[in-house]
């Protein structure tokens, strides 16, 4: 059998006379695989030491084969398979031409598997050409983008219609729901007070019991033995070799401006660097941003994934779409002006290796970097404090499905693709996907590393990121509840009832407070009799208390999410929660209103638009 690759001399004695490396880069180069345990030519384009048109110019002639700029020579468009798409992205190689009975391809990372892939689909009448990876990411995008979309559109609604939220309301969900409108319209007309008393003393039951399930949530999570600690000591006993490779998907939309500071932010991860494989997800029609990132000249760890334009527009469809170019065994999520922790991959490899094998996501803990800028931004930051420190820890501990935040959930790689990874038609898309690999009786975990994003400092763009993430939230209950026996038995008594009071309490107090707050003002300005008659005295108190202890209850443990963080400044500002609680209102109510008329829109977040982030910006420049 024809040997392929064969070379008389070392790459990085090869690359050295041919001037494309240095004596000195080629040392620390060899020092780097001794530690990292990967390929020579990874580590180098990893450090960005040479073009990688010039790297791999250089391989073709160290291995004595024909380098093809596949931008310029492209391939036969009939040897392409849909079904052997994975492997050309994994495995970096696709079939370029036929001459005469043999089959050309085009392979960037000339190894064994390559080899065998090669043989097993075309036979032993194969020869190889080398080309550059990014020229073969570029091609399959080209001349496999409609299948790759269609893909990350359909792959869920497809093969799990019932988890998929492309059908807003099913049938059953429509009738009922029209049931229930004229029920409750015939009881009105026949007893009024009575019914009107029910339906106040069922909201003020389950507010209480909504308030019931947050404090044993805050009870829950400010027990530090429940914490998922990853010790220095822990970090520092990975052995890098070992490590494994690591996905990074940072979508984007129109964010040219933070991409300095974002990739700045990347290359600090302590990781090893050619284990990286971070894909910058950009729209088709985002020109600015897609020419921005060509003219950063990025190393050989960050690849350009280019969506194409189809609807839905979201997030988790891009998402979806990166997948089939990722080649991690681990994958996460950042957002574009994100800043994790340096250490965080490795504390989740710790959280890997020490939880169950059931465990599929590691959820980092997110908070903001520009917590002291305005109002808007601390009360923000108390939200998060008390929902990423007490709420995600206690949840995991209950066995309740966890909403997964937007950034910085970890996933393994094989289990997130097959369960279909993320809900194109889902705007809250992790949420949904932490709510439905539980239901798959795999858990989700909570590791004590942060994520510092952008907290929102304009009113505007807060409410239109919140409605989306609202609108998202009854996306996913109606999804979910569309079997309530099925998620019954697969998420038992606690999970099943957490998931209606954390999920659906959520949507149901962002709707009444409104309503319950204006009756109390109106009662309070008029000292008017005409409500007595729906306000009996059990529903007086109950209302009362809800309002009073509800409200205080909330103050105490948002100062107690505060001083966990030592945020000790913003302890004060809890007693405005009140204020925050309308624009939640304001929100959920656009929420419901597009979820009616606009299920699929996905409100963008403007970024950037902080003072601390232009500070950040600048020195990324410099």
């Amino acid at each position: 059998m024809k040997q392929f690759f064969e070379h008389k001399t070392p790459l990085g004695e090869h690359l050295i006379k041919l001037k494309i490396l240095t004596a000195g880069e080629l040392e620390e180069s060899l020092s780097l695989q001794k530690k990292w345990g990967t390929r020579l030519g990874d580590i180098i384009l990893a450090k960005g030491f040479c073009r990688a048109y010039d790297f791999y110019s250089a391989l073709a002639d160290h291995f004595n084969c024909p380098f093809v700029d596949l931008l310029k020579n492209n391939p036969e468009p009939s040897l392409f398979n849909t079904k052997d798409l994975a492997e050309y992205a994994d495995l970096l190689v696709i079939p370029w031409k036929k001459e005469g009975g043999t089959t050309v391809l085009a392979v960037a990372d000339p190894s064994q598997k390559a080899i065998d892939f090669a043989l097993e689909r075309f036979g032993e009448n194969i020869d190889f050409v080398i080309t550059s990876k990014f020229d073969i990411i570029w091609l399959l995008q080209n001349n496999a983008d409609e299948f790759f979309s269609k893909s990350a559109v359909n792959e869920l609604a497809e093969r799990k219609p019932m988890h998929s939220a492309r059908q807003v309301f099913t049938h059953p969900q429509l009738i009922g729901l029209a049931l229930t409108c004229y029920l409750l319209v015939l009881l009105i007309c026949l007893w009024p007070v009575e019914t009107l008393i029910v339906v106040n003393l069922l909201i003020s039951v389950f507010l209480l019991l909504n308030f019931g399930l947050r404090a044993v949530l805050t009870w829950v999570g400010g027990d530090r033995s429940i914490d998922v600690k990853v010790t220095q000591h822990m970090v520092d006993m990975l052995d890098e070799n070992t490590l494994p490779t690591y996905t990074i998907l940072v979508p984007m939309y129109k964010e040219a401006e933070v991409l300095p500071a974002l990739t700045r932010a990347l290359r600090q991860l302590d990781y090893p660097l050619s284990k990286l494989d971070i894909k910058l997800i950009l729209e088709e029609d985002d020109t600015e941003t897609i020419e921005a990132a060509k003219t950063l000249g990025l190393e050989g760890i960050f690849e350009i994934i280019r969506v194409p334009i189809s609807q839905p527009k979201t997030k988790p469809k891009a998402c979806n779409y990166a997948l089939n170019f990722s080649r991690g065994e681990l994958v996460t999520i950042y957002d574009a002006e994100d800043k994790p922790e340096p250490d965080q991959l490795k504390k989740v490899v710790a959280a890997f290796n020490m939880a169950p094998d059931n465990t599929v996501c590691i959820q980092s803990r997110l908070n903001y970097f520009n917590a002291n800028e305005n109002w808007l931004t601390r009360m923000f930051t108390l939200e998060y404090s008390l929902w990423f420190d007490f709420y995600l820890p206690a949840l995991e501990a209950l066995k309740i499905p966890i909403p997964l935040g937007g950034t910085s959930n970890h996933f393994k790689m094989k289990v997130l693709r097959e369960v279909d990874a993320w809900d194109p038609y889902n705007v809250t898309e992790d949420a949904d996907l932490g709510v439905r690999i539980t239901q798959l009786k795999y858990r989700v975990g909570v590791v004590n590393s942060t994520t510092y994003e952008e907290a929102n400092s304009q009113v505007g763009n807060w409410i239109r990121q919140r409605s989306r993430w609202i609108k998202g939230y009854m996306q996913t209950y109606l999804v979910h509840m569309r079997n309530p026996v099925h998620l019954y038995q697969s998420l038992g008594h606690i999970g099943f009832w957490g998931f209606q009071f954390f999920i659906g309490g959520t949507i149901i107090s962002a709707l009444v407070a409104p309503i319950l707050l204006g009756l109390y003002v109106f009662w309070l300005i008029t000292d008017t009799t005409v409500l007595n008659p729906i306000f009996p005295p059990l529903a007086q108190y109950l209302s009362l208390f809800n309002l009073l202890f509800g409200n205080g209850f909330f103050i105490y443990i948002s100062m107690l999410g505060a001083f966990k963080r030592h945020y000790y400044s913003l302890i004060p500002y809890a007693l405005t929660i009140p204020a925050y609680w309308v624009l939640l209102s304001i929100a959920g109510y656009k929420a419901l209103w597009q979820l009616i008329t606009n299920p699929f829109y996905w409100e963008k977040t403007v970024h950037g638009i902080s003072s601390y982030q232009v500070d950040e910006k600048q020195e990324a420049e410099k």
